[in-house]
């Protein structure tokens, strides 16, 4: 028997225990909704599913199935749904799963909801295990294999059985080989040996490892095939779900590299399993890549970054920069210390430079906001530049109002526009101007009072300080000339 990656046959179905309600993850939320690396744990099983390409796919819920059902139907929504009203065992959870699937022939795999380093190669590995057999089942070798229940192999290496911890002998429980909750049956034997299994154990529950001593009994070989530790790890606390999201992104991060990522310090990069990256995206350290930002070729993105929903054209480069839902053009620059909220559009080659924070705006090809602003709500032409410190004041406490400001115009540094605004094609605004009207295209606007200097104002009401010590020292320097 081959133990390839390489799948040899389609399986009838698989099924996907989900009902479990996760005590020790000590939360109102159903455990299999709890996410790593931009997916809820059951997602990530179902993803590692579908390239086997089941005939069905069942997922059986039962705690917090009102939030479970929800989310698939979302995302999975050609997914079967089955409910276990009461928890009574992985035996009784695939049993009703089964009685949805009826005359079915072939493979049926089995796994938790709760396993997000399961791989699809190892699936594959333990449905061709089962062929010629009644059933396969996936197995590791662990250095502490408190917990799990252990696999006890018979003379010919067969699978005898599978012992829970708590009703394992002291002899079983040195066993280091242990069941992994993966496991692929010929469906009508499952189905026949199902009916047998009884509740004579200690959590008085339908065992599904109670199928495979039931088969061996009836003169059935139980095949097993092995996979390292760290594939069926699963998560039954807050630590495991942080364990498995540190080799998530491990992996995730090889993956990438191995496509042509470049990575400067890949164990300070966090990229979820829905972003999209291309060849020669540079990534440098702290970034963390969120929901379905994609980033094309060429583009830098880092130190310190955390994009979210955020795409990021050829040749862009994003330094110390948070976005989310924002759209960064070929070759525009975005940072450092930027924060690109939702409807932010840069085009090709635009800036929005440092301490700049920019919101359901428009920035328009090679058009500038270098330094020390606030864009909202606004659409700025092609090749405009927004001096620094200027505030586009969008919000009148009730609504918000857009400002348009038109191709090649220069709004000097401290600028306020009052929205809603309207500025022409390459007019420019005075520094320091509060602009409340439309400028005519080509117009200078100044929205500033005239200065008036008082003499002697620090003299007369600031007596004996700093700055009338200074004044009058600069007065007889003056006088001594």
């Amino acid at each position: 028997m081959s133990e390839s990656g390489e799948l040899k046959r389609r399986p009838a179905a698989i099924i996907v225990l989900a009902a479990g309600q996760g005590t020790r993850m000590k939360s109102a939320k159903p455990k299999v909704l709890h996410t790593i690396l931009g997916l809820p744990l059951v997602e990530h099983v179902l993803r590692a599913t579908f390239p086997l390409d089941a005939t069905n796919t069942v997922v059986v819920v039962g705690h917090g199935r009102d939030e479970v059902v929800a989310q698939l139907k979302q995302t999975y929504p050609d997914v079967k749904i089955v409910i276990q009203e009461e928890q009574n065992g992985t035996g009784h959870a695939v049993a009703i799963a089964l009685e949805t699937l009826p005359e079915i022939t072939g493979s049926v795999l089995v796994l938790a909801g709760d396993t997000p380093l399961l791989t699809t190669e190892d699936m594959a590995r333990t449905i061709n295990a089962q062929e010629g057999h009644a059933a396969a089942v996936l197995t590791a070798n662990l250095v502490d294999p408190t917990g799990y229940g252990r696999i006890v192999r018979g003379s010919s290496n067969d699978v005898e059985e599978i012992v829970e911890h708590r009703d394992a002998t002291e002899l079983q429980k040195e066993i280091t080989e242990v069941n992994s909750g993966v496991y692929a049956f010929d469906a009508k034997s499952l189905s026949e040996a199902l009916g047998e299994v009884d509740t004579k154990n200690s959590q008085g529950e339908r065992y599904l490892t109670d199928v495979l001593a039931i088969l061996r009994a009836k003169g059935k070989n139980v095949n097993g095939v092995t996979t390292s530790e760290e594939n069926i790890l699963g998560v039954n606390d807050r630590r495991q779900l942080a364990a498995a999201g540190a080799v998530l992104r491990t992996r995730i991060a090889d993956e990438w590299m191995l496509a042509g990522v470049t990575m400067v310090d890949p164990s300070s990069v966090w990229i979820d399993r829905t972003v999209t990256l291309e060849a020669d995206v540079t990534l440098l350290p702290n970034v963390q890549l969120s929901g379905t930002t994609s980033i094309y070729a060429g583009a830098t993105v880092g130190p310190d970054c955390t994009l979210t929903d955020t795409v990021v054209e050829s040749g862009a480069s994003v330094i110390r920069t948070t976005a989310n839902g924002a759209h960064i053009g070929a070759d525009a620059t975005v940072g450092p210390f930027t924060y690109l909220r939702p409807g932010t559009v840069l085009g090709a080659g635009a800036k929005a430079g440092g301490f700049v924070e920019m919101k359901n705006s428009v920035l328009g090809a090679g058009a500038k906001v270098p330094h020390l602003s606030y864009v909202g709500d606004a659409t700025i032409g092609e090749g405009s530049n927004i001096g620094a410190a200027t505030v586009f004041v969008n919000y009148d406490g009730v609504a918000k109002h857009h400002t348009e400001v038109g191709k090649h115009v220069r709004i000097g540094s401290d600028t306020m526009l009052v929205a809603p605004l309207k500025i022409g094609d390459g007019a420019y605004t005075a520094a320091g101007s509060v602009i409340t009207e439309d400028v005519p295209a080509g117009s200078m606007a100044v929205g500033r009072a005239r200065q008036r200097n008082i003499v002697d104002w620090v003299l007369r009401r600031r007596p004996g300080s700093d700055s009338a010590q200074a004044a009058l020292a600069d007065s007889s320097n003056k006088n001594s000339k």
